[in-house]
């Protein structure tokens, strides 16, 4: 009796020494959240990030690591007027989740909130700053009054493409495409990063209709009207509206840098009417296919690479607080798995556009590449003026990258607000 109680007992040892010792993940499911502003099949921002992560489930799987997302999607005052993004974070930590991201510019600082809140929960917010040490007024002294900044929480992470290039791009095929010289950009709100990215639009149409199209920059139109958020509410100006105002007063073509594809789907149903007009939407790699015949192309953020990089941060206990704004891979900007932007040619876009377009990206490329312009933004070099005419950049001298993400106002030649109207 003493022996096969002996044995027994040496089984059960034996057994639990095994549970020990096996890795976690093959044991447990990771579960993860994704908080989304608007739905996952918007065929743009939302669903790029919706995507990333399948993308992260997927390439988990090949490792044999089981993982659950928690979505929430339209955290948005029009759809969920009374949730908050602390109500769906409590939610998915109920439902076991470890790592949650936050997908808009806006939930910023609740974010950090909720961060604070759970310690033990990873918090990666995409488009915010709050993890660098720097602010605006460290970039611009004569416009900002200086201000302490708050260390992020260590369980808090900023990521971000380097859209500044995607949208460059897109100016190109804009100003390769426009018969009439007047090219329209539909956008959200106001701050820093919409006013960034429409400047790169502009720089990149300025510099192809030049370059390329063999045209005077200085008599290119290029405005901007601003709808009041990243997707139509009952609060915003309507998108519909705006894009058929461009095409009724010259424009004929509209770059969007709101979230769904209305500019698009107003291009295309104008094609079908007989007018000349085209769109670039924005986003996701897909968004073409809304209306194919009107598309130029499609800047787009691969957030996948980025997401999977945390996600296995975070189950090797590594993960620690950064700030991350990721280019392009430039040896294929459309590589799924190792670009954080790229760049799609749209079925509108001509032969002679395509081939110019081509040209202005490995002109890029060839910048970006290039050892001596570590540090520096392509087309963001002197002369360069803000549009009330105080000086950015003097002729030679290139922009700080950080200036260019904490852009104060939009650049001389474009038309619209730089501000928030009173």
């Amino acid at each position: 009796m003493y022996h096969a109680r002996k044995w027994l007992v040496g089984v059960l040892v034996l057994m639990l020494g095994a549970l020990a010792i096996a890795p976690a993940a093959a044991q447990d499911e990771f579960v993860f959240g994704m908080i989304l502003v608007g739905p996952s099949t918007d065929q743009g921002w939302s669903q790029a990030h919706y995507e990333a992560g399948e993308y992260v489930i997927d390439k988990l799987a090949e490792d044999g690591v089981t993982a659950r997302m928690i979505v929430f999607e339209n955290l948005n005052p029009a759809v969920n007027p009374q949730t908050t993004l602390m109500d769906v974070v409590e939610s998915m930590v109920d439902e076991g989740a470890t790592l949650i991201f936050t997908t808009s510019d806006e939930f910023e600082p609740d974010t950090l909130e909720a961060a604070a809140a759970f310690p033990e929960i990873t918090f990666v917010h995409a488009s915010g700053s709050a993890v660098l040490d720097k602010g605006p007024a460290d970039l611009f002294p004569d416009l900002f009054e200086a201000a302490d900044r708050e260390p992020a929480p260590a369980n808090y992470g900023n990521v971000m493409g380097e859209m500044e290039f995607g949208k460059m791009i897109a100016g190109c095929a804009a100003a390769l495409t426009t018969e009439t010289g007047k090219i329209g950009y539909l956008g959200p709100l106001i701050n820093a990063e919409t006013r960034r990215l429409v400047a790169s639009a502009y720089l990149g149409a300025s510099h192809c209709y030049e370059t390329y199209a063999g045209s005077d920059p200085a008599a290119l139109e290029f405005e901007v009207i601003w709808i009041g958020f990243w997707i139509p509410t009952p609060d915003t100006l309507d998108p519909v509206q705006v894009t058929n105002t461009f095409f009724d007063t010259g424009a004929d073509v509209v770059i969007s840098g709101i979230d769904p594809q209305d500019a698009l789907i107003v291009a295309g149903q104008r094609r079908e009417q007989g007018d000349n007009v085209f769109a670039v939407p924005y986003d996701f790699v897909g968004a073409c296919d809304t209306a194919p015949d009107a598309c130029l192309g499609i800047p787009y953020f691969q957030w996948g690479p980025a997401y999977l990089d945390t996600v296995n941060a975070v189950l090797e206990g590594e993960f620690t607080s950064n700030w991350l704004w990721l280019g392009p891979d430039w040896t294929d900007i459309n590589n799924p798995d190792t670009t954080a932007v790229g760049w799609v040619d749209g079925p509108a876009l001509s032969e002679e556009a395509a081939a110019n377009l081509a040209s202005f990206i490995a002109e890029m490329t060839a910048f970006q590449t290039d050892p001596m312009h570590e540090g520096e933004f392509f087309l963001w070099q002197g002369p360069l003026n803000f549009q009330d005419g105080t000086v950015l950049a003097a002729e030679g001298e290139s922009v700080d990258p950080l200036a260019v993400w904490y852009l104060p106002q939009l650049l001389e030649g474009i038309t619209g607000d730089s501000f928030l109207s009173e």
